[in-house]
């Protein structure tokens, strides 16, 4: 394993602050990983750290192969994270809605110029990105359509699903969407939550890496097979919001087959305790996501399905 200095900043916080690559096995640039670009993402840079670990062992028994590197970024924003807070201390701005970033910039525009030049010469870049919504959801891989994405490598981390969404206004500043277009086959790993450590999902996660760096000739490693993804649009899932606020009684977890009528949740008066409401499965499916907060407000979405399409 060797450490390298990726970035450098004098702050108006800190003497200066740096961002440190990892790299595993020596040669082409093969496959670059990214954990934590916001201070709140502990699963990310704990799956982060959980693959560094693997990977230094698997690098010690000589299973990288010869002539590939391997990068690991644990974090890009580790000073919010020792802070509390979610973004960038000085101005509360995103790194990863930095990109293609400014080397003239603010701080997180320097941030993501500076690491998308030193980035983009890999051949696969993974990023370990926060979900949208705060809650439980099936681990998958999320690729932006951009004309660039492949499925069918997607398909080789044994995820249970592949999600693809269009490209919105937003994502063009992502690190996602500007490795895609500097030619780099990037893909978005989605698993467990976000201001938690999840053990089961961070194991599922650093499998599913490995997994991939296997099946592309990057490691020798004997892993389980994982499952044959299903892809899908992630506009066709069914999104349910809560009818009113109060209490989040869930009935229904993620991963569980539903009916159409059937009870998923119970919204409950906070002050009185009856339940002002029944959160109903309008469709036949299988439960993507479900929020985790104890309460919830009004028109939030609480529930993602896939729609089942055969009886």
């Amino acid at each position: 394993m060797n450490k390298e200095m990726l970035f450098t900043m004098n702050t108006a916080f800190r003497d200066e602050y740096s961002i440190y690559g990892y790299t595993y096995g020596k040669g082409a640039k093969a496959a670059c990983i990214v954990g934590a670009m916001r201070g709140n993402e502990y699963q990310q840079i704990y799956i982060c750290s959980l693959l560094s670990k693997r990977l230094a062992e698997l690098e010690s028994q000589g299973d990288i192969v010869s002539g590939k590197e391997i990068m690991i970024i644990p974090s890009l924003n580790y000073s919010s994270m020792n802070a509390g807070r979610k973004y960038w201390l000085s101005d509360d701005s995103d790194i990863n809605r930095s990109f293609p970033g400014n080397p003239e910039g603010p701080a997180t525009s320097r941030i993501a110029a500076s690491l998308l030049e030193r980035i983009k010469e890999y051949s696969y870049g993974i990023q370990f990105p926060s979900f949208y919504l705060q809650g439980e959801f099936i681990s998958h891989v999320r690729m932006i359509r951009t004309g660039h994405e492949s499925t069918n490598l997607a398909n080789l981390f044994g995820l249970p699903y592949v999600l693809t969404s269009d490209s919105r206004s937003f994502d063009h500043a992502t690190l996602n969407y500007n490795w895609q277009m500097e030619g780099t086959e990037a893909f978005s790993i989605y698993s467990g939550g976000t201001e938690r450590i999840d053990e089961k999902s961070a194991g599922v996660a650093v499998s599913a890496v490995l997994r991939f760096l296997t099946r592309m000739g990057i490691i020798k490693y004997n892993c389980h097979g994982g499952y044959i993804s299903t892809v899908m649009n992630e506009e066709d899932m069914v999104n349910i919001k809560a009818y009113d606020a109060g209490f989040f009684h869930k009935l229904v977890g993620i991963n569980r087959e539903v009916k159409r009528g059937q009870v998923l949740a119970e919204i409950i008066d906070p002050m009185d305790g009856k339940v002002l409401s029944e959160v109903i499965a309008p469709t036949n499916g299988i439960v993507f996501f479900v929020q985790d907060s104890p309460m919830v407000f009004q028109n939030v979405i609480i529930y993602k399905l896939i729609r089942k399409i055969h009886k």
